[in-house]
């Protein structure tokens, strides 16, 4: 009986654990197009600053519009 009572303060609550997760995905879930905006600048600036190839570019070009469209469709109001 104290054994099962031991290890069942060290198991986590599934229902909690997973509503935790959901919510912390759900508030993410508001600046995903500012994330991916901030990783287009940051390929930008590696691209000007330490080595200048074009796969840099186009894929700061898909970050920035992929941001800027997730933003958009993310945080439309009805």
């Amino acid at each position: 009986m104290h054994i099962r009572i031991f290890f069942c303060n060290f198991v986590p609550d599934l229902k909690k654990t997973n509503i935790n997760a959901l919510y912390i995905m759900e508030s993410f879930k508001k600046y995903l197009g500012v994330c991916l905006l901030i990783l287009g600048v940051l390929c930008l600036v590696v691209y000007k600053y330490a080595m200048p190839e074009n796969w840099l570019l186009v894929s700061s070009m898909v970050l920035e519009v992929g941001g800027i469209l997730a933003y958009i469709f993310i945080n439309k109001r009805g």
